[in-house]
């Protein structure tokens, strides 16, 4: 058995499942490459058959990236499993990954079929993917609750018809480690062909063992791949972090005795860029890319790091990609010097003129701040890559007068289409003014689920990142904006929402509850 554990991303697909939590297909593209920079192994880019948008999105990903396998999830069925392989097309080295459910619950509930059917109908639909691609998964979902000998005949029979690789996924996060474990390991003895497939783990946090459950399924059951999210982005409570996957294994190597070909350096920048663009704020005691992962306050603790750091330190923060010193720029730095922080960031710029934008951004920036910090740029970034895939929406101004015992009023100038709008408003607040004052124009009716502020670094110069979420018509939408002035960036994060309101490609059918 190899030693190796492929590490299978699938961000952009469950991850985006979270509510709010939806992205556009150059986010999307954005996301992959950073992906491919960490050297995961398979990016599971989206679900092709579930909207047009998320079919575009997996076909940008495909062209892009070149070194990741690129997958697209299908329901097991020939049409869903037609539009993976189409979307795939442009793929260096593709995957499809179809999934059926198994658990009796499931089938009877949900699939409204029988035991024979599912089994025959998960063979068939392998059966036809390997017409399309090489490398097929099949995904059992609700797994982990399906029955053992059922079970069995399931996995046998797409391994016959040629799945080279087996997901076992704990769906609603209802296993615990040994049982989870024992239970792969027990599917693999009891499977005659088990050596025929790569197997795989794919767990959620509903119990906060997601985590734990992945790695008890490669220590005790055997299993080479482990399914995950950055920051463990995902539904109800998330999936398995990709990042404490990837460090817990090379952390504790002596007793995994297992690798991953991940380049853990750029585990930071990948989080950051996934809660910029999603707006899910990593909380600050998160394992590993949590602002406090590294920090110590106890002096007993400062006393032990100061005279050898392996006292209170199993990991080293610059190996996961915190920077050792953060201010790296001001007003005065040049272009090139610009340019080559984005190089060190792992951010690539093609265009000349992208450049010269992202630069115009920054030293705007600077004259606000005097000090500017890598998180600064990479929101200078999302900034830009925002206005390059096009704004129908675009804020330009706003004034706004608060007074203590006064109702506050705001001013918001901002372009619709190509015309620029102005409007007033006023609100319980400066910021309630500004979004009644796009409102006024805009009219949305949409429905504010939440309002979200972030400082990005500290400090009262600190630029601040507000979330706007925003529902209407079934849909969710997340909006983001930055700037040093809070009331200006929560305007642009309530047009940001609206813009992607306004975008029909972001539109998605989630058909069912997937793996």
């Amino acid at each position: 058995m190899s030693d190796k554990v492929i590490i299978f991303d699938t961000t952009l697909r469950d991850g985006e499942q979270s509510p709010g939590a939806s992205m556009t297909k150059d986010e999307k593209v954005r996301i992959a490459r950073q992906l491919e920079r960490l050297k995961v192994d398979v990016i599971e880019a989206g679900f092709a058959a579930s909207s047009e948008g998320d079919f575009q999105a997996i076909s940008a990903v495909a062209a892009a990236v070149k070194d990741s396998i690129v997958c697209s999830l299908a329901r097991a069925n020939d049409k869903d499993i037609t539009r993976a392989a189409d979307a795939l097309k442009a793929a260096n080295a593709k995957r499809i990954h179809a999934f059926l459910a198994t658990s009796p619950l499931h089938m009877a509930v949900k699939l409204r079929m029988s035991p024979e059917e599912v089994l025959e109908q998960a063979k068939r639909s392998i059966r036809f993917a390997r017409n399309l691609a090489e490398d097929v998964e099949f995904s059992a979902e609700d797994g982990y609750r399906s029955e053992m000998d059922f079970l069995c005949r399931v996995v046998e029979g797409v391994i016959n018809e040629g799945a080279t690789t087996i997901n076992i996924p704990d769906t609603v996060g209802y296993a615990t480690p040994e049982l989870y474990g024992d239970f792969i390991k027990t599917l693999r003895t009891r499977v005659p062909n088990s050596d025929k497939a790569v197997w795989s783990v794919h767990c959620h946090n509903d119990l906060g063992m997601a985590v734990a459950n992945s790695l008890a399924g490669v220590k005790i059951g055997g299993a080479r791949q482990i399914e995950c999210t950055i920051n463990g982005l995902g539904e109800r409570a998330g999936n398995t972090a990709l990042e404490e996957i990837v460090m817990a294994l090379r952390t504790r190597k002596d007793y995994f005795d297992m690798v991953c070909g991940i380049d853990a350096s750029q585990i930071v920048p990948a989080s950051k860029l996934v809660s910029q663009i999603t707006g899910f704020v990593v909380q600050p005691n998160k394992a590993v890319v949590g602002a406090n992962a590294f920090a110590h306050t106890s002096g007993i603790h400062q006393d032990g790091i100061l005279k050898n750091r392996d006292t209170y330190e199993i990991m080293r923060a610059e190996d996961v990609g915190w920077a050792t010193n953060k201010i790296v720029l001001g007003k005065l730095s040049g272009r090139n010097a610009f340019k080559q922080r984005l190089q060190e960031l792992g951010i690539a710029i093609e265009a000349e003129a992208d450049l010269n934008e992202a630069f115009v951004r920054f030293k705007s920036l600077a004259d606000q701040k005097s000090e500017i910090f890598d998180e600064d740029i990479i929101a200078i970034m999302s900034d830009s890559a925002a206005a390059e895939a096009g704004e129908f929406y675009k804020f330009i101004s706003l004034s706004q007068h608060s007074e203590t015992g006064e109702r506050p009023k705001s001013k918001v100038t901002f372009r619709v289409g190509d015309k620029e709008a102005s409007s007033e408003a006023e609100g319980n607040g400066p910021v309630d003014a500004s979004l009644n004052a796009i409102e006024e124009i805009v009219k949305s009716g949409a429905e504010q689920l939440l309002y979200s502020v972030n400082a990005i670094t500290s400090g009262t110069q600190s630029q601040g990142e507000v979330t706007v979420r925003l529902a209407k018509g079934g849909r969710i939408v997340n909006g983001v904006g930055t700037d040093p002035d809070i009331i200006a960036a929560s305007a642009k994060a309530y047009l940001s929402a609206l813009n992607k309101l306004h975008d029909p490609s972001q539109a998605k059918l989630n058909a069912q509850m997937t793996p």
